[in-house]
């Protein structure tokens, strides 16, 4: 491997925002490890890429210990190194008041948004610690439903901001070993997730209501600036938003 290339691995690398943000790291000159459960939406993501950057695509379920520890190890033999993990695959489950939700509703949610995240977290921190040069950045996507939640989303809210603590404990464990770890809260980007926000969607006050979105390309270049930085350098917490999203005062 030239010593010049740097290495990323994104998680839910197949659509949405984790397209978007695998395209942009190719284009910042990443080798870009591309993971998510479906092959062929992680190929399309490869063939997105205008760049000429390098994409692997690694389909791995990372709700399961065996298949994430496989990927990473898979990182190692190939690479030798990791420079940045971002953790982004993340899942709604069914929209139910609290006492609706299903046992195996929540368990969905914690396997994949939370679950997945620190298996991930985990097997990054393995590697990171012991390549020479030492060290490289965690980026977990947030949500800003790690700050307020939404009516009738129990299992997201509390995946989310469970991955806040994650992310705190993360960057300090992390400090003696020269590995960063920040994260990145987006509200109402524009992707397949939120095309319900478009159409109306459930407010605190029972009403429903049409909410604005942005585009995900300043998503990733958020990320590509978190990204960039020197490893002595982190951006802790970053929210990014459409401007009136109803969030600050939301409730």
């Amino acid at each position: 491997m030239s010593k010049v290339e740097k290495v990323a691995l994104v998680t839910g690398a197949g659509s949405g925002i984790g397209r978007a943000i695998s395209l942009r790291l190719l284009q910042d000159g990443f080798v870009v490890i591309l993971v998510g459960r479906r092959r062929a939406a992680l190929e399309e993501t490869a063939a997105l890429s205008v760049s000429g950057g390098k994409a692997m695509v690694l389909p791995a379920d990372i709700s399961k210990e065996e298949e994430v520890d496989a990927l990473f190890e898979k990182v190692r033999q190939e690479y030798q190194r990791l420079d940045l993990l971002f953790n982004n695959a993340g899942i709604f489950t069914r929209s139910a008041s609290i006492e609706d939700v299903s046992l195996e509703n929540w368990q969905a949610a914690v396997d994949v948004n939370l679950t997945g995240a620190f298996l991930c977290t985990r097997a990054a921190f393995r590697l990171m610690k012991n390549q020479l040069p030492r060290g490289g950045r965690i980026i977990n996507n947030g949500s800003i439903s790690a700050h307020a939640p939404r009516p009738h989303s129990a299992t997201y809210t509390a995946t989310k901001h469970a991955i806040t603590g994650l992310t705190k404990a993360t960057s300090l464990d992390g400090r003696k070993y020269d590995i960063a770890c920040g994260q990145i809260d987006i509200g109402n980007a524009s992707t397949d997730m939120t095309e319900k926000m478009e159409r109306g969607i459930l407010q605190a006050n029972g009403s429903t209501a049409i909410e604005p979105t942005f585009e995900t390309r300043y998503v990733a270049d958020a990320v590509s600036y978190m990204a960039g930085l020197p490893l002595h350098a982190n951006v802790q917490f970053m929210t990014v938003m459409a401007t009136n999203m109803p969030f600050i005062g939301r409730g």
